[in-house]
């Protein structure tokens, strides 16, 4: 099997070809022999009858059947063979012909009769014969004329198709050559572009291809493309990772490896010793929570998921009782929703809807001034309205549980909503805060990953509320791509402070 795009375009132009010739000259074949046949029984019935007219008239004359046979000679073709059926039924051979055979002379017995046919001679050799029956006005019985030739419709059918073929030829180069090339130029352009194009990949200087030849080629550009921008999309957020990476952990490394060297040289002593071992400890679990939600990322991209039944209630007063002290601590009020809104019961990985709330809480409580308060919600989610497609472009599918968590902080700075589920995002560009900023970017993916989503709000007037919807039944895993687009400021209270 040819291997290069033009071979198997050449090969198959060539099986193509070989197709339509043998399909042209079989059917000119046939044709051709059909119509020399009738045309050789043509003229041998014409020559028949008018050997029939001539026999008539001698025979009437008295002539005899063999001298009615040498005076025909002179009117008859040498390759024609002439027959003549007597009154008695005997064939009467002009010259050395031979029989003629099979053909039933006693069968044409109806005066003016004109039969024609195919036989063979005693060679074995095709012929074809026509066959005139006439009766003397005298007598009663009937006479007939054979004439035969040999079989040449075949012979000349195939000298025919033997001259139309190269014209056939020809026209399929003049044709099919162009219509080749240009097939060939139209995939292997786009095909050689999107080659060389994936070459250059592994060193990121891939750029977007221009869209062109067949659909099939298109769409294979298209979805190179899309391959690309995903690429790069990763290599910016990998570089971005690595940098924040780098940043988060190079201020806990500085402050353990400078508070240890105090101790052991002796520079921290007393009161002084105690709060560098305090700073190391503290910078070392923070170094320990980074770890752990890393550990927690890694998980939720290998679906490690136990979906049970779970009431939202009971959920939201354990994660209110867990960070009560949290809050106290910071001078704020931590409590659950109190709106009647309906009992939310979900399929959902208990330990993941745990650690969901807990990040939100633990963002939620960082963010509020002292004396401010933090709301957490779980409430059914309502139907959508007729022919309304709901957040996360849903249409049809039953409706969810919307967790959320709100407090009366500063709200998400300008043009941070859309960001703040990005893995190591922090609004602060400093980063001076005490997050990771993978906080909200793994309370998404643990939406995701039951069938879920995740998205931030401003509250008006002031706070900012960030809402997880977990399907009410276990659903599948939502890609990133699946991600609904970004809308508008809610200015909903419900369950604000």
């Amino acid at each position: 099997m040819a291997r290069s795009l033009a071979a198997r375009i050449a090969v198959a132009f060539a099986a193509l070809s070989l197709a339509v010739l043998i399909g042209t000259g079989g059917a000119l074949f046939v044709a051709l022999r059909s119509l020399h046949t009738e045309a050789q029984d043509a003229r041998l019935t014409d020559l028949a009858d008018a050997l029939a007219g001539r026999s008539r008239q001698l025979i009437a004359d008295g002539a005899r059947p063999r001298e009615v046979l040498e005076a025909l000679r002179a009117d008859v073709p040498a390759e024609v063979a002439v027959t003549f059926r007597t009154a008695d039924g005997r064939l009467v051979h002009l010259g050395d012909a031979g029989p003629i055979a099979p053909i039933d002379a006693d069968a044409s017995s109806e005066v003016g009769s004109i039969s024609h046919g195919s036989a063979v001679d005693a060679a074995g050799r095709p012929l074809r014969y026509a066959l005139v029956a006439f009766r003397l006005p005298a007598t009663g019985n009937a006479r007939a004329v054979i004439v035969s030739a040999p079989d040449t419709a075949t012979d000349l059918a195939m000298r025919d198709v033997l001259r139309t073929l190269p014209v056939v030829v020809l026209v399929l180069l003049l044709v099919g050559l162009p219509v080749g090339w240009l097939l060939w130029r139209s995939v292997a352009r786009p095909l050689r572009a999107l080659s060389a194009a994936t070459a250059r990949v592994p060193s990121g200087a891939a750029a977007p291809l221009q869209l062109g030849g067949p659909t099939e080629v298109r769409e294979l550009t298209g979805h190179f493309n899309e391959m690309t921008a995903e690429l790069e999309r990763r290599r910016r957020e990998e570089a971005d990772l690595l940098q924040n990476l780098r940043h988060d952990l190079r201020t806990p490394l500085t402050v353990i490896g400078g508070f240890a060297q105090a101790l052991g040289d002796g520079t921290a002593t007393g009161a002084e010793a105690t709060r560098a071992a305090a700073a190391i400890s503290e910078e070392a679990d923070r170094l320990g929570r980074m770890l752990e939600e890393l550990d927690t990322a890694d998980d939720v991209a290998a679906g490690s998921l136990h979906p049970e039944l779970l009431d939202g209630s009971e959920v939201v007063a354990e994660t209110v009782a867990r960070f009560a002290g949290a809050a106290e601590a910071r001078g704020a009020v931590l409590r659950a929703a109190t709106e009647p809104v309906g009992r939310a019961v979900f399929w959902a990985d208990r330990v993941a809807v745990d650690r969901i709330l807990a990040n939100l809480v633990e963002n939620a409580l960082a963010a509020v001034p002292p004396g401010g308060s933090v709301v957490v919600s779980a409430a059914p989610e309502p139907p959508p309205a007729t022919g309304r497609r709901v957040r996360g472009g849903r249409s049809a599918s039953p409706p969810g549980v919307l967790l959320a968590v709100t407090d009366d902080g500063p709200g998400f700075p300008p043009g941070t909503r859309g960001r703040v589920f990005e893995r190591f995002f922090r609004a602060d560009p400093a980063r001076s805060g005490p997050g990771s900023g993978l906080g909200l970017s793994i309370v998404r993916e643990l939406a995701r990953a039951h069938g879920g989503d995740a998205w931030a709000e401003d509250v008006v007037p002031h706070g900012g509320r960030v809402v997880v919807r977990l399907p009410s039944v276990p659903g599948a895993p939502r890609s990133a791509e699946q991600s609904p687009p970004p809308e508008a400021p809610s200015t909903a209270t419900a369950g604000a402070p």
